[in-house]
């Protein structure tokens, strides 16, 4: 069979954290690419704010370099479990995957996501130990971890027989051996591995087009973006194909573009061949899994499965007192737009209207991948508000089920049983416990998705934050008839409007903890704290003191208030209960009630 030896397509896989986007930096910088003038910034692949700020990876990116004379497609993908929507269609697009391993961490619960994903398409692992500089690094035992994982996910005789290259991502290095002290500045033995293991792709161009969609993006010039590999036959700027629609339908159009990747740009391409990773312009209604095909031959490629969402919450526009201060896009039809433009290109996340005109149901893969979505929507001027996340309840064979999560800690020893505590409040169990050295333990649970819910908050505080939690989507289960990962403690609620005063936040700090500063606006309503204890309680936290001309004995005291507890968007999500809104603007979030009104709110308790 001919193959096209000139092109290697490859996907990087690897849990969140452990080097990914800044080993493919080091790819790119020590490839023949980039101008020897370019700049690069580190994790030059992360362009959203948002992922550079957090340090993490959302969605997939394609860049391609140059080395010694054979083009390398690289696909950079997620390490978080809310994004392995991403990570599954990618490895259709690819032949091979280089699994990235943090030389002291070890394998980890995403760890086994994406590698179950490639072995499921039957990719065998280029496995690179990185961060190998580390004092505490342990490759050969992190090596091991890797081959048992393999073992225990069903991988065939070739899959374990994987290359292992160790490199420090940072510093720019690699070696084929373990031992950091023979490691050399040059990435060329991951190029190297990978032009020797990963197969060139099949050369069937002369055979009718095929070529599959896995990524979308959306450009206010072009429109939609289809982004996919060609499987079969050559596709050309000017041809008129046919798109095979997931409904089963077929729609006619024209290429109007065609790009290809090479370093950081998308470049412009005439004609592409079976093999290459391109995107194309000129249909505005392409979605993720459609087959484009010759008009004389169309063929459908098999559809590409995408895991469902675990998690809904409600949009709804903003009816609190302050609504329209603060944002740009404030209406029903603007919420409804903007969800609808993320649709364009997010495959994971579904959006439903309801029977209320204003409010929308939005299911994503979990906490992480619908606070982003909210993060970037009030970043873009959008005012909104969003309901406490629920877990969506499945029927499996007449059985209502639930999704539960596989939840990973590593913690000193001291904490541990906090941690068992809580979990088990949170009805989980545990699987495994094992001691990781240095007073470290790592426990392995099976946790519902819905006990996880604000569990994070939680949990940073019970080991001082000194423990690490990944959790990852492990299966639907039967579903547990009680109330789980409920708040405990009820809210000190505003009873009237007007400004939070010193005198007023000293009189209720005995009472639970206060969100607001002084001088905060507030309405009848809103949330301003955590009560100490389990019931809800109004507050007055707008009362000035009142002067008199009558000095004290003991002189006034100058008055020093305890610093406020400052929520953030994640907190405030995870803090919610059933009863209450998040309001969320351009400037600020704030917690609320969803009945502002005190009587109407305990008479709705009573019923």
């Amino acid at each position: 069979m001919k193959t096209r030896d000139d092109i290697r397509n490859i996907a990087i896989i690897a849990h969140v954290d452990h080097g990914k986007t800044t080993l493919v930096n080091e790819l790119l910088k020590q490839s023949d690419t980039l101008d020897a003038r370019a700049q690069l910034d580190d994790r030059a692949m992360d362009r959203n704010d948002i992922e550079r700020e957090r340090g993490i990876t959302i969605l997939a990116k394609n860049t391609a370099v140059n080395y010694k004379g054979k083009r390398i497609n690289i696909m950079d993908t997620p390490g978080h479990a809310d994004f392995g929507g991403e990570v599954e269609r990618i490895m259709k697009m690819v032949d091979g995957v280089v699994l990235v391993v943090d030389a002291y961490e070890g394998t980890m619960p995403q760890t086994r996501f994406v590698l179950k994903k490639a072995l499921e398409e039957g990719k065998t692992p280029i496995v690179v130990v990185n961060k190998i500089d580390k004092p505490s690094a342990r490759p050969d035992e992190v090596v091991d971890e890797v081959l048992e994982l393999l073992i225990e996910l069903g991988a065939d005789d070739d899959q374990l027989e994987f290359p292992v290259v160790y490199a420090s991502a940072l510093n720019g290095t690699s070696s084929d051996s373990s031992n950091p002290a023979d490691q050399e500045h040059t990435m060329d033995y991951i190029f190297d591995a990978v032009i020797e293991h990963v197969p060139a792709p099949i050369d069937n161009s002369e055979e009718p087009l095929q070529c599959q969609v896995t990524m979308l993006d959306y450009n206010d010039f072009v429109g939609r973006i289809g982004i996919g590999r060609v499987f079969r036959g050559k596709i050309r700027v000017g041809d008129a194909v046919t798109v095979l629609k997931i409904d089963g339908s077929k729609k006619n159009f024209r290429v109007t573009k065609l790009y290809g990747f090479l370093g950081l740009d998308r470049i412009e391409i005439k004609e592409a061949v079976a093999g290459d990773l391109i995107a194309i312009s000129g249909m505005d209604d392409i979605y993720v899994g459609e087959t484009i095909t010759s008009v004389e031959a169309p063929e459908g490629m098999p559809l590409l499965h995408i895991d469902e969402p675990t998690l809904e919450m409600n949009f709804l526009t903003n009816n609190s007192p302050f609504a329209g201060r603060e944002g740009k896009y404030v209406t029903a039809r603007n919420l409804e737009d903007r969800l609808m433009q993320e649709l364009h290109t997010d495959v994971s996340l579904n959006v439903t209207p309801t029977d209320s005109p204003d409010t929308f149901r939005v299911a994503g893969r979990g906490e992480l991948h619908l606070s982003i979505l909210i993060e970037n929507m009030r970043r873009q001027g959008y005012e909104f508000q969003v309901s406490r996340p629920q877990v969506i309840v499945r029927e499996v064979d007449g059985v209502q089920c639930e999704p539960f999560e596989r939840v990973q800690i590593d913690t000193p020893e001291e904490y541990m049983g906090g941690i068992i505590e809580a979990l088990g409040h949170r009805r989980g169990e545990m699987a495994d416990m094992v001691s990781t050295g240095n007073g470290q333990m790592r426990l392995v649970f099976s946790v519902p998705a819905r006990g996880l819910i604000g569990f994070s908050t939680e949990f940073m505080s019970l080991t001082r934050g000194y423990g690490i939690m990944n959790h990852t989507f492990d299966e639907y289960r039967p579903l547990i008839h009680a109330e789980i990962g409920q708040r405990r403690n009820g809210t000190l609620v505003s009873i009237d409007n007007g400004t939070a005063t010193t005198y007023s936040i000293m009189n209720l700090e005995d009472r639970g903890t206060i969100f607001v500063e002084p001088g905060t606006e507030v309405y009848a309503g809103m949330i301003v704290g955590e009560n100490n204890r389990e019931k809800d309680l109004t507050v007055n936290i707008t009362k000035a003191k009142q002067l008199t001309n009558v000095r004290s004995a003991t002189k006034d005291q100058t008055a020093v208030i305890k610093t406020p507890r400052k929520m953030t968007l994640e907190e405030s999500i995870q803090f919610m209960a059933d009863d209450e809104y998040c309001e969320i603007t351009p400037e600020s979030v704030r917690l609320r009630k969803k009945i502002l009104d005190k009587g109407q709110r305990e008479k709705a308790n009573k019923k």
